[in-house]
């Protein structure tokens, strides 16, 4: 058996295990120094080694303590300081995501938009729904839910609730948007409805399709009356150039079978009786004419139906021939022909309905006239 052999160098005493400060100390200073881009390098960083599981705090690091920097002392400094300041956002109401930080997973939330409630009819009606009287209608007709319970004339909605029609959810905007106007060139023939008895072929055939909403007609023309007809996406504004208190004029191209007299004519502007009430033209011009037909003029702030031609029927004359070419501030183009339409440039449709311009940055395509449109009526 042999014995271990000695060895010849000197003996050297045992080493000392260094502490955790001397070791940290003895350690270069480009290694002490936190690397750029670690997810953690302050002081409640978990350690990387492969049993730091079993000592890590399973809740995670600590939030900082009041007293130490960044901690809860001031109230304006606390990362929540926003939250107390704009207010929560309503129940069923989610704040918009921001950009993604560099921790995955992470969203910064963007503070949510608090506007005031406004009345179910005029909500309604911006969102294109229908004009505010056919809305009136449909809570009467417990057609409209609040939240799942029937609605009522007058009650106001804000970002929170959830309003149905017919039991289908209504997606609701509170930001001011800008109405979209349709300049139509009607022809005789079209009668301003979606549904005729008859079959007869409507002016909503001819139109664009909407994404959202729905195209409402400002006012009707008869059958038989061809000229200018508006249409937009925004009951507001619809309800705005329809409603009798706002007085805008409807001006009209009038041909007759013979001519007027004078005691005629100062019937007409000073007011004659109708069935339906007393009525009378703001202004009536003679525009001249040959043999038996003879053109006028006329303007009047009210649309009753058929009330230009039983107006001249009350007198003893009959219309040949009727033509809208004016509503408003809004005339008739003299390139836009029958059945064609335009649409009208979003500075003067926000000027028409009172609402400020949005500023975009302007595009040469903004800058060329309004594009004109002549489509056939669409297939049933």
């Amino acid at each position: 058996m042999s014995t271990p052999r000695k060895s010849k160098g000197p003996l050297r005493p045992p080493l000392k295990k260094k502490s955790d400060a001397i070791e940290i100390l003895d350690r270069p200073e480009q290694a002490r120094r936190p690397r750029r881009g670690d997810a953690q390098a302050d002081e409640d960083a978990q350690p990387r080694s492969p049993d730091a599981h079993l000592n890590a705090d399973p809740r995670g690091p600590r939030a900082p303590r009041a007293g130490r920097p960044g901690g809860g002392g001031n109230p304006a400094t606390r990362p929540d300081a926003h939250q107390s300041a704009l207010g929560r956002p309503e129940r069923g109401e989610r704040a918009a995501r921001g950009p993604r930080t560099g921790r995955p997973g992470a969203a910064q939330q963007a503070p949510a938009t608090f506007t005031e409630p406004e009345r179910l009819q005029k909500v309604l009606a911006q969102a294109g729904v229908a004009s505010r009287r056919e809305i009136e209608e449909l809570v009467v007709a417990g057609r409209i839910s609040v939240n799942g319970l029937p609605a009522s004339l007058g009650q106001k909605i804000g970002p929170g609730d959830r309003v149905k029609l017919n039991g289908k959810l209504i997606p609701l905007r509170f930001t001011v948007r800008t109405p979209r106007v349709l300049i139509y060139h009607k022809p005789e023939g079209e009668i301003v409805s979606r549904d005729d008895p008859e079959g007869r072929p409507t002016v909503f055939e001819r139109l664009p399709v909407l994404r959202k909403g729905r195209w409402l007609a400002v006012g009707r023309l008869d059958f038989n009356t061809s000229g200018l007809l508006l249409f937009t996406n925004d009951g507001d504004l619809a309800n705005r150039l329809m409603h009798p208190r706002y007085e805008l004029d409807r001006e009209y191209a009038v041909r007759l079978l013979g001519e007027l007299t004078e005691e005629q004519a100062k019937s007409l502007t000073e007011g004659i009786q109708l069935e339906d009430g007393p009525a009378r033209f703001n202004t009536l011009h003679d525009e001249g004419g040959e043999g038996a037909n003879h053109w006028y003029r006329v303007t009047l702030s009210e649309g009753r139906n058929r009330e230009v031609r039983r107006m001249f029927e009350a007198v003893g004359l009959t219309v040949s021939r009727l033509m809208r070419v004016r509503y408003g501030p809004v005339e008739l183009p003299a390139r836009l022909k029958r059945g064609m339409w335009m649409e009208m440039a979003e500075a003067d449709a926000c000027k028409l309905a009172g609402v400020p311009v949005p500023q975009r940055q302007v595009d040469a395509r903004a800058k060329r006239p309004p594009k004109m449109h002549h489509t056939t009526p669409r297939s049933r």
